[in-house]
């Protein structure tokens, strides 16, 4: 990155921060209060963006294959879980403290040290290792017997219903197991927006395949969830795989690569797509004495199946869609702040504008804001000029804009806004339903 590129990227970070609050995508949780580290609430537009992300990544997981099903596991489970798992000995990051400012930090972020050296001259202290799993108590007394703990992943919930799945869904290899939702970790140092935060929620998929067939799936889903990103618009540019060094691979993997995006803040991990062999299935038959191998009825083999995973977060995912779709450019004179996002991905898909509040206008905007609620999101909006209303619209990404006129009162059409060619053309009110669905999932 060069100077200008590093002198810039903040500012834009920052605009986008800026962005999210204003127009209701992302505010700082508890803010009324002083708000919390690292913690973010999804405003009305934001959580339907992550929303879509979510869906996005469900239909093409899921709803799209024959050969993945979902669960949605608990988020406490048992504590023997996480003992099998290794997540109780070994989830743990380096810390280190600054004895006078008190700050922490990871002792493996040589970047965030040397920034803290510029600001503070206070010494550190050994690094230590620091368990990022939150822990709680189940039951009305604290005491040890009862701690559990809030789940650092969503992948152990699906390898403990290997056999629940196997039994109730009849499957036979490959098949894979998916599911979304929270995850907690007592990240050191979170940042970076929604980067890295202590709640986050996860988008999972473990697929079981027959040991020795692992390599040509781990290529498959590389290839695929690469792909899936630049599908729903990311640009190619920004966008890499790099694979894991042998000595950066947990001692049970194979192999493992992570799809990488380029954010304001330089190139990070947006997804990991893993080689896990066949080391969790065996942990936890193992501590639970339950069988959890397979048996093959055209090889009449039994075996324990090898696991690919692709572990995206839903976060990170929706950042860096946000980010990516970012963009001011001048209309009219004027400098505009536009979300280019897919339209799969936009959080209000069609904004129904009455040019006038008179002449019959408003009533005819509302009858057709009445019949396209039902089928996708969408907003009316009288106040202010057209011109500031498209304005707020582009601000939020909403991929179409609809004009009722004079025009329309006398022959049934209305005016369809493009976003991002700032195009209009007519459309008849009867077609609209169809001509809009086909645009945003065409």
């Amino acid at each position: 990155m060069s100077k200008a590129d590093k002198k810039k990227a903040p500012d834009r970070m920052e605009r986008i921060v800026n962005l999210a609050k204003r127009r209701g995508l992302v505010f700082q949780s508890s803010e009324i209060y002083g708000g919390l580290n690292s913690c973010w609430d999804y405003g009305p537009i934001g959580v339907e963006l992550r929303r879509n992300v979510k869906e996005a990544w469900w239909r093409e997981m899921v709803w799209s294959r024959g050969d993945i099903v979902g669960l949605d596991c608990s988020i406490l489970m048992h504590p023997r879980v996480w003992e099998a798992s290794g997540h109780v000995s070994g989830f743990t990051d380096p810390l280190v403290d600054c004895k006078k400012c008190k700050s922490r930090f990871r002792a493996d972020h040589p970047d965030v040290l040397a920034k803290h050296a510029e600001t503070c001259d206070g010494e550190l202290t050994d690094s230590r290792q620091f368990n990022l799993m939150f822990r709680t108590f189940m039951g009305p007394v604290e005491e040890s017997a009862n701690v559990v703990f809030l789940r650092p992943e969503t992948a152990q919930g699906m390898f403990v219903n290997f056999g629940n799945v196997l039994d109730t869904q009849r499957r036979k290899l490959p098949f894979g197991i998916a599911q979304q939702g929270k995850s907690f970790r007592n990240e050191i140092t979170p940042g970076n927006f929604l980067f890295r935060t202590r709640e986050f929620e996860q988008m999972e998929m473990e697929f079981f395949v027959k040991p020795g067939e692992e390599a040509q799936w781990y290529d498959y889903w590389k290839k695929e969830r690469f792909d899936w990103y630049l599908r729903l618009g990311i640009k190619p540019d920004n966008l890499r795989m790099r694979e894991h060094e042998s000595d950066e691979l947990a001692h049970y993997a194979k192999g493992c690569a992570d799809v990488e995006y380029k954010f304001p803040f330089g190139w990070s991990e947006l997804e990991g797509i893993a080689s896990r062999t066949d080391f969790d299935l065996k942990q936890h038959a193992e501590w639970s004495k339950k069988d959890l191998s397979y048996f093959d009825e055209e090889s009449r083999e039994r075996y324990v199946p090898y696991v690919i995973e692709p572990a995206a977060g839903a976060d990170r995912a929706t950042l860096a869609f946000l980010v990516d779709a970012y963009d001011e450019d001048e209309v009219e004179g004027e400098t505009r702040v536009v979300l280019r996002l897919h339209p799969r991905l936009a959080p209000v898909k069609v904004a129904v504008l009455p040019l006038m509040r008179k002449d019959g206008q408003p009533e005819k905007a509302q009858e057709i804001f009445a019949q396209l609620r039902p089928h996708m999101v969408a907003q009316y909006d009288q106040a202010g000029s057209i011109g500031r209303r498209y304005r707020r619209q582009d601000e939020i990404g909403t991929p179409f804009a609809l004009t009722i006129d004079h025009q329309t009162m006398e022959d049934g059409t209305v005016t369809v806004r493009d976003r991002d060619k700032t195009s209009q053309e007519r459309v008849h009110e009867s077609d609209l339903l169809a001509e809009l669905l086909r645009r945003i999932t065409g």
